[in-house]
């Protein structure tokens, strides 16, 4: 049976993830936590809990892949990031610190210890959760600054995905970055955008993790290695109108400029 590994599951999108890889692929999933109690529920047999691993941590990959020893994972799909808006002149460097680490860099140490540790392997597919918000070319005067350290750690992102699909290409691991829609999570309502839910086409996490899902095991191969992608199309993404044109807007995957 393919196996899936979510790592950041509590919650949003990686919460979501979980339950429909579990319930409507019938996947096994493995799930993180950061908590040494993760959930419980009786009647998902095929999700396993993996307590305790902290993005934060120089540890993370090293505890991640010793408690899947033995495993082989089709997709790996890590979702862990953390939101602090900015405005000039108010930027944060703990805050700054936090989101570099847990969205760009957390994840090399993650891919390299599962790849290192035989959990990944020739076949497999890494997703790498970013934003649109990461694209330079689509960042537009309208937008205004501010923000520093999520859009620029989602560039970041961005990047580590593209180096990391050269490292693996030879190794027939895909790895990829993906914008999964703008939703309607805690995160996004934490930082007051949920103002912009209605009018920005927010989705649930559930519908999200649906498209997203399906866009993964139905589309992503070793030839999309390396790019950056928009599963559900450009119906979300605020700038893409004035930057790319109305006549390049459409539904369904769609290729992200850098």
């Amino acid at each position: 049976m393919p196996s899936t590994l979510i790592v950041g599951a509590t919650r949003g999108l990686g919460k979501a993830l979980v339950s429909y890889y579990a319930e409507h692929l019938s996947y096994d999933v493995f799930a993180t936590c950061r908590s040494v109690n993760p959930p419980s529920d009786p009647n998902s047999v095929s999700i396993t809990w993996i307590p305790n691993i902290d993005l934060s941590k120089p540890s993370c990959g090293h505890d991640l892949a010793a408690s899947l020893t033995g495993k082989s994972i089709h997709t790996v799909i890590i979702t862990a990031g953390y939101f602090a808006t900015e405005n000039f002149g108010e930027a944060n460097w703990d805050e700054q610190v936090k989101m570099y680490t847990l969205s760009s860099v957390a994840p090399i140490f993650v891919v390299q210890e599962l790849v290192r540790s035989s959990v990944l392997t020739k076949g497999s597919r890494v997703v790498l959760v970013s934003s649109e918000s990461g694209s330079i070319t689509l960042r537009h005067e309208q937008e205004g600054g501010g923000n520093f350290g999520h859009h620029g750690s989602k560039a970041a992102l961005n990047m580590v995905a593209k180096q990391l699909s050269f490292d693996l290409k030879d190794k027939g691991i895909v790895v990829v970055s993906v914008h999964p829609s703008f939703m309607r999570t805690e995160m996004t309502k934490g930082v007051g955008f949920d103002k912009f839910w209605d009018d920005g086409g927010a989705l649930k996490p559930e519908d999200a993790a649906r498209i997203l899902s399906d866009w993964v095991e139905k589309i992503l191969s070793i030839e999309r290695t390396g790019t950056y992608w928009a599963p559900r199309g450009t119906a979300d993404i605020g700038n893409w109108d004035v930057v790319m044109g109305k006549e390049t807007a459409r539904e369904g995957p769609v290729q992200l400029p850098w």
